[in-house]
């Protein structure tokens, strides 16, 4: 009886940890990859944009889902054509200068007037058939000179389910099943004019209503400190400020996990260079939540200081690294 009472408490026990896993997996605590898991990444010219010289051509390459010199706009209204979401166009103009265009004879400037109301503009792409990975590669230069303390994304933006109409403003935590949202941008903070490069995001263990600014180095600014949300396989890398009157190639890449496993990933470059990457990184509990847009943005707000300039040129969105423009 004693053998039996023995084996039947082991069985029990193998129960209620099995039991245990299945209760903490829908709490959110996943599977980690190990850090040999984790796949190196593409740097510099060895990607899409390597085989179309001057990126003729790449608009046409099978992984590509978006290119947007801005060459075909006659008006900053033009842009409807191409994009489901614009927000103010009255802050937009098509920049002919050449120090303004990045490549070719146009590029995309934003400007935001000096105010204590939030204001921005915005291009947004909805993507019809969503994805559970993509890469956003575009050009950007802030203007000397360019100066705003308060909150403000200046940015390239990945998002799943963020809008339209879904429950999933600004303000509404992301919770696994309602949205993401990844934007590469800029915090200015106590830094140097325009800050330093990190990925905003709300993703399901945001630390705030408003998610977490997550930089390069891993730390992360936004609510009490929590272990943070990323795998063995992080790597901490220098922060980084761009220097002002300066165009970039900016970079970024959004893998979302397989529901259950901690298996996503969001990678980040500057120039080629990779300058920060986040993998085992949970994003949803459900294979529906897919990346359903992406775009670029200038938000502040306030914008108080002064009038403030942004411009943006070469926006590519791919199925795969995509890379600087290859001479």
């Amino acid at each position: 009886m004693r053998k039996i009472g023995f084996v039947l408490a082991l069985s029990l026990t193998a129960l209620v940890l099995i039991l245990a896993a299945r209760a903490s997996r829908t709490a959110g605590q996943q599977t980690v990859p190990p850090a040999s898991a984790v796949e190196p990444l593409p740097e510099g010219n060895t990607g899409l944009a390597a085989k179309y010289p001057g990126d003729a051509g790449l608009e046409r390459d099978p992984a590509v889902i978006h290119y947007d010199g801005f060459e075909d706009c006659e008006t900053p209204a033009d842009v409807n054509k191409k994009y489901e979401f614009v927000m103010h166009t009255e802050n937009m103009r098509l920049a002919e200068e050449p120090a303004n265009v990045n490549h070719g004879k146009k590029a995309m400037e934003f400007t935001l007037p000096k105010q204590e109301e939030g204001n921005a503009a915005a291009l947004y792409r909805v993507i019809k058939e969503e994805r559970d990975v993509l890469f956003l590669r575009y050009y950007s230069k802030f203007e000397k000179g360019y100066d705003q303390h308060g909150s403000s994304h200046n940015s390239g933006v990945i998002s799943a389910h963020y809008f339209p109409n879904r429950q999933a403003s600004p303000g509404k935590p992301a919770d696994g099943r309602n949205k993401f949202w990844v934007s590469f941008e800029t915090e200015r903070g106590d830094s140097p004019s325009p800050g330093r490069l990190n990925i905003y995001v709300y993703h399901p263990e945001q630390r705030t209503g408003y998610g977490d600014h997550i930089y390069p180095t891993g730390k992360i600014r936004s609510g009490p400190e929590k272990p943070a949300p990323f795998g063995p396989g992080f790597v901490s890398r220098p922060d980084i400020i761009p220097e002002l009157d300066r165009w970039y190639c900016y970079e970024f890449m959004v893998k979302a996990n397989t529901p259950g496993r901690r298996d996503g990933r969001i990678a980040c470059w500057v120039d080629g260079k990779l300058i920060a990457d986040f993998p085992g990184f949970r994003l949803r509990d459900v294979e529906t939540l897919k990346i359903d847009l992406f775009g670029v943005a200038l938000f502040m707000r306030p914008n108080n200081i002064r009038a403030n300039t942004q411009w943006f040129d070469d926006v590519v969105a791919a199925t795969s690294y995509i890379g600087p423009i290859a001479k």
